[in-house]
């Protein structure tokens, strides 16, 4: 009997299809219930018995009661866990719900908003009860929401790699049932959320599912009907989908937000994981680069790094031949000179200086020592949207159609995992501070910022890995790949949108020739193609800033002391035996011009860190002086 009310209730909730009308007997009244010592009973009961049954088992056989999809794997879902009872482990939540949190959580919703219509999600009967008590007088519609397949893993919705150009075959996302949306208008939808104690509970399919089918009837409501989510759980809700300047109240595990729908909609839009292209929202390419002021902009941060001045100036450089007109921002600590600010602003940078961040579990002096710098970026409020690119890159095609994308858009790098040298981001103030609330206790599986950024930023969507193309070949590429990678990048007109210099960086060579060829371990990063189109962007620089790409004699003597090495291994590519013609080699830069000399020394312990002193040349006079600082910070 129980079970029948169950197929019943979940019908009318769900489709309302069908009616059970009254009638004038006890329902499922078996025959040998009859209070007789004879066991008789009516032939008419008999009928209806059997018509009952038969009712019964034809409601589980149908292909249309109750059914998001017409297969048989939702007529097992149905079978499984409407009529037998069956929960599946991954969507339970062990967490003990503070019903007084609760109270106090939806005591902040506006004075006029009244919950009349409240859906729950992912909670037991017990919870639902007491829910009544909660919201006394309110409607109550529990949600039913069909399980994912259990071949459905992070790693199916976030492969390693897609056929992006859709040679051998199109990629797809498998898809996870959603909720049905209730013919009453909802007030408050309430999910609890399970969150696993071991380390990868923001990579869970349950966990995600659960978030997007909740957004998904959020954002189905009509007009401008104010929805409100409350999750439960004891982890942070994906904050991409969920943002922290829409978190209305929070008390212990007891999460308040009111999203803005129109936002929530295009964030549901890209696919449910990385496992296909995540394309842009109706944006046409006029519309793209219309050079309409937006507030929006490039970013890029320097910590610690002058060498890297050059880098950033010809990537400027690069933005503004694509045909970009939008804002360029750099961050900056007060390493980085006045000299090196000037040339950062004659190339078009908006300097803005920050105060370092210190990763807490990186080693004095370590190269990631200070990389978490990179969340200041958050900070950026002025704008709504920042494409961040590293300082060690070309944009050779317009890439101003990211800026429909939203956080985290990125390239995948190994895994499940995406490379954080472009990516899309929202600027936030609690963003920046819920990133700095938890270095303590995330680890960072590179030990670094990008690391870190996955572990915050599970929920991500992948652009083309023609929109951050690194420059290296894998050890296991074959000449056919090879040869197709090295058309890549030299391809004119570009066919490749961002490449991405690895290895040693061009302005730190000869302009000769890719020095990583003369270091065995560099090699797989060795293109003479792709350093000679970074050449291209460098001469077409003026020349006051072209001189920030000048050598240090510290740099002349490795250079040299590497083509030596390859001279004495007899390197089979060659380049060793190049004469070198790079006129930077005759301008000295520092205190130390006779580099050649430095080469009877080179090696011996220390003596190549030992600090020189380099004069600063006097500042650029540009017309805009424009920088600024971080606020708060």
């Amino acid at each position: 009997m129980e079970a029948r009310r169950s197929i019943e209730d979940a019908c009318k909730r769900r489709l309302q299809k069908i009616k059970v009308k009254e009638v004038g007997v006890k329902p499922l009244q078996f025959p040998f219930q009859e209070k007789s010592t004879n066991c008789k009973f009516h032939p008419l009961k008999l009928v209806l018995f059997v018509i009952v049954i038969g009712t019964f088992f034809l409601i589980l056989s149908s292909n249309s009661v109750c059914q998001n999809k017409n297969t048989s794997d939702s007529r097992q879902h149905f079978v499984n866990r409407w009529i037998w009872g069956a929960s599946d482990p991954r969507y339970v939540s062990d967490v003990d719900i503070n019903w007084e949190e609760v109270s106090q959580v939806l005591e902040q919703l506006p004075e006029k908003k009244v919950v009349e219509n409240i859906s729950l999600l992912n909670f037991d009967e017990d919870e639902i009860i007491e829910w009544r008590q909660v919201v006394p007088g309110a409607n109550q519609t529990v949600l039913h929401l069909d399980y994912a397949e259990k071949n459905i893993t992070w790693e199916t919705l976030y492969p390693e790699w897609i056929d992006e150009e859709q040679e051998n075959d199109v990629p797809s996302c498998p898809s996870l049932p959603k909720l049905e949306v209730p013919r009453n208008r909802i007030d408050l939808i309430a999910v609890k959320l399970p969150c696993r104690n071991e380390g990868n509970w923001s990579r869970d399919v349950a966990r995600l599912h659960l978030q997007l089918a909740a957004g998904g009837l959020a954002s189905s409501a009509n007009g401008k009907h104010l929805v409100h989510l409350l999750f439960i759980t004891k982890c942070f809700p994906i904050p991409n989908l969920y943002r922290c300047n829409e978190l209305v109240a929070r008390k212990g595990n007891a999460w308040l937000y009111k999203p803005d729908l129109s936002v929530l909609r295009e964030k549901l839009q890209p696919p449910v994981g990385s496992c296909e292209l995540a394309l842009p929202f109706g944006t046409t390419a006029e519309e793209v680069h219309s050079g309409n002021k937006r507030r929006e902009a490039y970013a890029t941060i320097l910590h610690s790094a002058h060498v890297y001045v050059c880098g950033a100036i010809a990537a400027a450089q690069s933005i503004r031949m694509a045909g970009s007109t939008r804002d360029l921002v750099i961050l900056v600590d007060d390493s980085i000179g006045e000299y090196h600010r000037s040339g950062l602003e004659a190339a078009g940078w908006q300097v803005r200086t920050i105060q370092r961040i210190r990763n807490p579990k990186a080693e004095k002096d370590a190269y990631n020592e200070w990389n978490y710098s990179k969340f200041r970026l958050w900070q950026l409020t002025d704008y709504d949207k920042i494409i961040f690119i590293d300082a060690d890159l070309l944009i050779l095609r317009n890439i101003d159609i990211l800026f429909r994308m939203p956080q985290i858009s990125a390239t995948g790098n190994n895994g499940t995992l995406f490379n954080s040298g472009v990516m899309v981001i929202e600027p936030s103030n609690c963003t920046f501070q819920l990133l700095m609330d938890h270095i303590n206790e995330i680890e960072s599986y590179n030990g670094g910022d990008q690391g870190y950024l996955n572990e915050i930023f599970t929920w991500w969507h992948r652009i083309p890995k023609h929109m951050n193309f690194l420059k290296n070949f894998w050890i296991g590429d074959d000449e056919v790949v090879k040869a197709k990678k090295t058309h890549l990048f030299g391809a004119e007109p570009p066919i490749l949108y961002v490449l991405h210099y690895l290895g040693y960086k061009p302005w730190l060579c000869f302009r000769d020739y890719d020095c990583n060829w003369n270091v065995d371990i560099l090699q797989e990063f060795a293109s003479d193609v792709a350093h000679h189109k970074w050449w291209k962007v460098h001469d077409a620089m003026p020349e006051q800033l072209q001189d920030f790409c000048l050598l240090r004699s510290k740099q002349k003597a490795q250079l040299e002391w590497d083509r030596r090495e390859a001279e004495k291994g007899k390197y089979v590519d060659g380049h060793w035996k190049i004469k070198i013609k790079d006129r930077r080699l005759k301008r000295c830069t520092d205190s130390l011009c006779n580099w050649k000399g430095m080469l009877k020394h080179w090696g011996e312990k220390n003596w190549t860190d030992d600090p020189f002193f380099h004069p600063s040349p006097p500042t650029l006079k540009t017309n805009k002086t424009k920088t600024a600082s971080v606020s708060g910070i």
